[in-house]
């Protein structure tokens, strides 16, 4: 793979300046730059033998590494049930290089491949989980035919993976035992982050098709045995897509929603097992219709100055404009907010690095090609917070 690393530069917009291999990572040491660090294009259309690529998902492992998770469309840009790959990648240096991809799943046809992939740690030392789908699409699921639900562990901060587990009649369709659960018609986990509760329990959100409806709502799984065995929360939106889920500093589970025009949350206040009977409109959180992340930065309770979340949506009108967002308050509002991507862009992913930077992972394209090329970006919060 070719990448090409470049810095930006704030000055009228955004300037590009080509660094070459010769360039110097920013340490942790220097000045808060007054621009993005550094821009790391990972995959574009065409890579591998790839028509597209697509659904960012990264995580800073325990050993300060990053690791990314991305959908390989090999031969259009269409969701499952189309042949799909899931790859992952390391960066042991701040994003600027990226591992060879390392191939998670493999699809083998149409009706046969796998996608929209997110990543949690574990309670292991150096432990990964990912949780990802496969088989027949959202849409095309039944109980007694659902879209397959997996998982896959690493060991050593995501160099190597073990073969997936099919979890799916542990979650939903025709031979699950929970009685509200057996009669979905079809779920996907919501690609990005997941979540490692202060008490070890893992969760992710699940998009549900309840019925045989063209509409999807919104349920967590979780699990308390890291991993081993999984459960099904209470409904906790009655309309809602791909959703994200962070803790608290009060242990309350936060989830935020996709909706077209506004973005809905709720709260959990026992771990994630029910929800209010209500969903929320944040009046300061208006996007199109798109995945994003929300996690947190830091926390007084960890000993930080500040609790801080952060959250990265596209803007309010259609795929563009991807942007982070900053809250003081747990969530409540969302005062400060910065564009990152000036131009179209959709799907992104988050995650903090060792220095304390933000990394951003996103499908972004410039217009000159047909399809998204995925990117990571590094920037600091100071320049986050500079209006």
């Amino acid at each position: 793979m070719k990448y090409k690393i470049l810095l930006f530069a704030m000055a009228i917009g955004f300037v590009l300046a080509s660094c070459g291999n010769n360039s110097e990572p920013v340490k942790p040491s220097d000045p808060e730059p007054d621009s993005i660090r550094l821009r790391t294009v990972i995959y574009r259309p065409g890579d591998y033998n790839s028509k597209n690529y697509r659904i960012p998902a990264i995580i800073t492992a325990k050993d300060g590494s990053l690791v990314i998770a991305t959908d390989k469309r090999k031969f259009n840009d269409a969701d499952l049930p189309e042949d799909i790959d899931i790859l992952i990648n390391r960066s042991t240096d701040g994003g600027r290089t990226w591992s060879e991809p390392y191939t998670l799943v493999e699809g083998q046809g149409v009706g046969k491949g796998f996608g929209d992939c997110a990543l949690v740690h574990t309670n292991d030392e150096d432990g990964l989980l990912a949780a990802f789908v496969g088989g027949c699409g959202f849409w095309q699921g039944r109980p007694d035919n659902p879209l397959r639900t997996y998982i896959a562990r690493s060991y050593d901060n995501g160099q190597t993976w073990t073969e997936p587990k099919d979890i799916t009649d542990e979650l939903y369709g025709a031979k699950c035992p929970n009685e509200v659960s057996r009669t979905w018609w079809s779920a996907f986990f919501a690609s990005g982050n997941g979540l490692l509760t202060s008490t070890g329990r893992i969760m992710f959100v699940l998009a549900v098709r309840d019925t045989e409806e063209w509409a999807a709502c919104n349920y967590t799984v979780y699990s308390d045995d890291n991993g081993e065995t999984w459960h099904i929360s209470g409904r906790a939106s009655q309309r809602g897509d791909e959703a994200k889920v962070v803790e608290l500093v009060d242990g309350r589970i936060l989830m935020s929603i996709r909706h077209e025009g506004e973005r809905w949350y709720n709260i959990s206040e026992d771990g994630g097992e029910t929800w209010l009977p209500e969903t929320s409109a944040w009046p300061d959180l208006v996007a199109t219709a798109c995945n994003g992340d929300i996690i947190r930065y830091s926390s007084i309770k960890d000993g930080d100055e500040k609790n801080i979340l952060l959250h990265s949506l596209p803007g309010p009108e259609r795929r563009e404009n991807v942007t982070v967002y900053v809250s003081y308050d747990e969530g409540k509002t969302w005062p400060v907010s910065k564009c990152i991507v000036p131009y179209a862009s959709a799907y992104s992913s988050l995650c903090i690095l060792p220095d304390h930077s933000i990394g951003l992972y996103v499908e972004e394209s410039d217009g000159d090609t047909l399809g998204y090329s995925m990117v990571f970006y590094n920037f600091g919060l100071k320049w986050l917070e500079q209006q």
